[in-house]
């Protein structure tokens, strides 16, 4: 009958301030027609250089940045048409980790970016988890496979939760999830 963040019912948090302190990161990005430095920036006043180099690369796509000439000067064009669809999603999640987030939500946000880079981004959001919560929806077992609890929904329902693990041995939808993708 409640929903609760850090043991407190959400009815009786502040909001506005909880909503500060949330990043999410959406399947279908945006970006503005500005520089790749604003894009990451945006939603974290003052941002220096170094917050925005610290959260690309937990994001995975400073390396991608630092290879244009004009590193995070570089210009993109409107909702980032120069960009990969992983460059944008990553771009994304950089925006999202800069705010320095309590919780961070990710909706299907590695869904076009490879298996090694969704590991690398995956392995450091989780050296940070120590310090916020997450939420990952997602149909790729891969990218929530390590989640401490897995929640799975049918039609809105909820019709399974556990481990990996758990929900492996019990052979009901997720089992079946597994079978289908290492097909």
């Amino acid at each position: 009958g409640s929903i609760e963040f850090s043991g407190k019912n959400l009815v009786d948090l502040d909001l506005v301030n909880f909503r500060n302190k949330t990043g999410y990161v959406p399947q279908d990005v945006f970006l503005f027609s500005d520089t790749i430095a604003n894009n990451i920036a945006f939603g974290r006043e003052n941002a220096s250089l170094d917050m925005m180099k610290k959260a690309a690369e937990s994001a995975g796509v400073s390396e991608d940045i630092e290879g244009f000439t004009n590193k995070y000067d570089t210009l993109l064009g409107e909702r980032g048409v120069n960009l990969s669809g992983g460059q944008k999603q990553r771009i994304s999640i950089a925006r999202a980790l800069i705010r320095d987030p309590d919780l961070l939500i990710l909706d299907d946000c590695l869904s076009a970016v490879d298996i090694t880079t969704e590991k690398q981004i995956l392995k450091s959001l989780n050296s940070d988890s120590k310090k916020n919560s997450s939420l990952i929806v997602s149909h790729r077992i891969s990218t929530i496979k390590h989640a401490d609890l897995i929640i799975v929904l049918e039609e809105g329902l909820l019709i399974e939760s556990g481990t990996h693990q758990e929900l492996s041995d019990l052979g009901g939808v997720y089992s079946d999830m597994i079978m289908n993708q290492d097909a």
